[in-house]
C-alpha cells in the first residue's frame, strides 16, 4: 500500500480555497495576475500550453484564454480537488504531484510554464526549477512570482516608524541564511493552528538555479502595494509602499534540451 502524500496544506486547503475565491485575493486580480498574464502573452490559440506547478486551487486557470492547453500541478489532493471543482473547461487538467519530484505530467514540450507564490513553500526550489526546464520546450518561457526574498521574510522582516524623520521603514534581521519558518494559518488559534512552512533563500540563490536549470533570465521584476492608507499617518504608509515590493517576479527562456 502506499503511503499518502505528506503536505502541509492539507489541512489548510479549505481556508487557503475561501481566502483566494473565485477570482483571488486583492494582489491577485490587481498586482499578481494582470502583471503574470501580461508577462505570459497568451493569445487564444489551441498551439500554446501551460504548465502551472504548484497551482493551488487553480487560480491562474480560470483567467487564461479558454482554447490554452492548460495542465496544473499541486501536491495537496485537498487543492486539487477544489481546483477541478471550479474548473469546467475540457482543456484543463489538474493532477496531484510534488513539483520537486517526477511530475505526473506526459508532456514534455509545454510553450510555458508558471510557478506563482510557490516556489517559497518548496525546501528546494531548485528542483522544481529543473522540473520546469524538463517540461518546457527549447524557447518556450518560464514566469516565477514569489514574496519578495528581500523584504518579505517571515519573522525576520518588520515594519518600523522614525517619528522624528516622519518616516515608516523596512527592518530586515537575517538575509543571506537559508531559512525554514513555520506559518500558522490562523494566529488567533495560537499553538492549535494549522501550520505550513515557508523557506527562505537569498535572491543570488534564485538566478544560481535559474541558470544552473537551463534558463536564460530575460525579466526580472518586483511589484509593490496598489493599497492606498488613509489617516494621519497615511503620507508615509503609502511612500513606504512604493519604496518596498511586496513580489519578486522572474522570467526565464529555455536555452537548450
Amino acid at each position: 500500500m502506499s503511503k499518502k502524500r505528506s503536505t502541509s496544506w492539507g489541512k489548510v486547503g479549505d481556508w487557503y480555497n475561501k481566502l483566494v475565491g473565485e477570482e483571488g485575493m486583492h494582489y491577485h486580480q490587481n498586482v499578481i495576475l494582470p502583471n503574470v498574464l501580461d508577462l505570459l502573452a497568451l493569445e487564444n490559440d489551441e498551439t500554446l500550453s501551460l504548465l502551472d506547478i504548484g497551482c493551488g486551487q487553480g487560480i491562474l486557470s480560470r483567467h487564461i484564454p479558454e482554447n490554452i492547453n492548460y495542465h496544473g500541478v499541486d501536491i495537496s489532493p485537498e487543492l486539487i480537488k477544489l481546483a477541478k471543482k471550479h474548473c469546467s473547461n475540457s482543456n484543463h487538467q489538474f493532477s496531484v504531484g510534488d513539483a520537486t519530484k517526477a511530475l505526473p505530467v506526459k508532456k514534455k514540450s509545454f510553450t510555458h510554464v508558471t510557478i506563482i507564490l510557490a516556489l517559497q513553500n518548496m525546501e528546494d526550489p531548485s528542483l522544481a526549477l529543473k522540473n520546469a526546464a524538463k517540461h518546457l520546450e527549447v524557447g518556450g518561457k518560464l514566469v516565477v512570482v514569489m514574496n519578495h526574498p528581500s523584504f518579505r521574510i517571515p519573522r525576520q522582516t518588520h515594519w518600523g516608524v522614525d517619528e522624528s524623520k516622519k518616516l515608516q521603514y523596512r527592518r530586515v534581521d537575517m538575509y543571506m541564511s537559508d531559512l525554514k519558518i513555520p506559518i500558522h494559518a490562523k494566529p488567533s488559534k495560537g499553538k492549535k493552528s494549522e501550520v505550513t512552512w515557508s523557506f527562505h533563500h537569498p535572491l543570488s540563490y534564485y538566478i544560481k538555479v535559474l541558470r544552473e536549470s537551463g534558463f536564460l533570465l530575460s525579466h526580472f521584476e518586483e511589484w509593490c502595494s496598489d493599497k492606498k492608507s488613509s489617516g494621519a499617518k497615511a503620507r508615509m504608509e503609502n511612500k513606504a509602499r512604493k519604496e518596498f515590493p511586496l513580489f519578486l517576479c522572474l522570467v526565464g527562456i529555455k536555452t537548450s534540451s
